[in-house]
């Protein structure tokens, strides 16, 4: 494993905008982990342009195994902080899993995700979906078109396999979300069975990111969900097709966040506001005029200590496009996004969303008010830490007043049923309500007993 040390040059030092305004550390040597994705990027930018020694900060950079390590990392405190799934810091604070109290001032970026199907896969897929006038496939494409292929692969035996990064991850939620829209279903959690394969039509299983394309080339699986430049590097290799991206899926998703103990942040406030300064400064620069710097972001990602892809196949999604069949190119210039619409802000609409899909697919095994959803999100999601870290970087000329939500009450407007694959609107300020409205999965008084849906 290659680690990053950042050293402290006397001339930067003196050099630094921000080193009059620097806080009174309580830890100033940190070491943080992540996951070689692309939307990692907030800390290696943070690293490589000084940002986080501007603030006084001596960071070194491990990339880790799987999320389960990078998580037991952070808990044991041989890591100070991580680029973590969404899904981690809540999961943990709740008890399912490792259990631990992990927060988070900073939410890393939105959308970044797809959906990638083997060729065979694709082949079978392509006559039910209908096409635009110059032949090409129409987006997005609704796991319909998928139904009658997996009934087929059931029918003559053969279970239809297809992975996901981890069991709290974005990408399973997302995988199981475009499936239950299509009218297939993804499995349940409980009862004992920690698969998430009771009743399941498709079925799931844990693959880690950089192995996601060499799996589904042996066959393995049939398709996966996954960040970039995995499904990418799938279309590069020639063995796979992306079918949907998130961004279809759900418009401006949140994806990633930066998680910490919240024994760490009562122990070193001063040190987290100045992590928080640093990355909020790093998102800033990802998407600073138009994505100006998307180019040199390619760059510095590609390097094997970051995600250690070609560049040209990070720079496929992380420079405003994505590239679909072999050939099929468009624009999506929101696939990534670090900074704009509030990225960064860690809302508690967010954290509930999460919440809802571990209660849909049993991993909540009962059912809870909404006054709980509100209390937990509250107890991991820390707008509060967010907001003085941008106070702090408005104050000094490094951030535009504008730019930050401060009147927010934590919850975001409703998201419209239109920007939501399966046309129902979410608004986390009602989990309960939103739950009921889905078709597929548990509701109400609902639980798994027996391999079977009770109530």
């Amino acid at each position: 494993m290659k680690t990053i040390l950042l050293g402290l040059a006397a001339t930067t030092a003196l050099a630094s905008p921000t080193l009059a305004q620097m806080l009174d550390l309580e830890k100033d040597e940190l070491t943080f982990g992540f996951i070689k994705l692309t939307d990692m990027a907030p800390l290696a930018v943070a690293y490589e342009q000084g940002y986080f020694l501007d603030e006084g900060l001596f960071v070194t950079l491990e990339a880790q195994a799987n999320w389960k390590v990078l998580l037991d990392g952070v808990i044991s405190g041989t890591l100070d902080g991580a680029h973590m799934l969404a899904g981690q810091p809540l999961a943990a604070t709740i008890g399912y899993g490792t259990e631990a109290h992990i927060i988070t001032p900073f939410s890393m970026d939105l959308n970044g995700n797809g959906i990638t199907v083997s060729n065979e896969v694709w082949e079978e897929m392509k006559p039910n979906i209908p096409t635009n006038e110059d032949g090409l496939p129409e987006h997005p494409i609704s796991a319909e078109a998928l139904a009658p292929v997996v009934q087929s692969y059931n029918s003559s035996g053969r279970p239809f396999n297809m992975g996901m990064v981890f069991p709290v991850s974005t990408h399973n939620y997302e995988l199981r979300y475009w499936l239950a829209a299509g009218g297939l279903h993804p499995g349940f959690y409980g009862d004992g069975d920690a698969t998430g394969q009771i009743g399941a039509d498709v079925f799931l299983s844990v693959t880690p990111p950089p192995q996601m394309p060499a799996t589904l080339e042996a066959g393995t699986i049939y398709g996966y969900c996954v960040g970039e430049p995995w499904n990418q590097q799938a279309v590069f290799k020639g063995v796979g097709v992306p079918v949907i991206t998130d961004y279809e899926i759900w418009k401006n998703n949140p994806e990633k966040v930066f998680g910490i103990t919240a024994e760490f942040a009562e122990e070193n406030p001063n040190t987290t506001l100045a992590v928080t300064k640093a990355l909020i400064r790093a998102a800033q620069w990802l998407d600073e005029n138009d994505n100006a710097n998307r180019e040199e972001a390619v760059e510095i990602l590609s390097r094997p200590e970051y995600v250690g892809a070609d560049e040209e196949v990070i720079a496929n999604s992380m420079t405003g496009t994505f590239e679909y069949e072999k050939g099929d190119v468009r624009e999506v210039p929101d696939f990534n996004v670090f900074f704009r619409y509030n990225a960064t802000y860690p809302f508690y609409s967010d954290a509930i969303w999460y919440l809802t899909q571990m209660r849909r697919w049993g991993q909540i095994p009962e059912s809870k008010p909404d006054s709980w959803y509100d209390e937990v999100a509250k107890s991991v999601y820390k707008p509060e830490i967010y907001l003085e870290a941008a106070r702090a970087l408005v104050d000094e000329g490094l951030a535009e007043e504008g730019d930050f939500p401060w009147d927010s009450d934590g919850y975001k407007d409703p998201t419209p049923s239109e920007d939501i694959i399966d046309g129902v609107a979410y608004d986390g300020r009602t989990p309960n309500a939103y739950l009921d409205s889905l078709e597929i999965g548990l509701k109400a008084e609902q639980k798994i007993v027996g391999g079977e849906v009770q109530g």
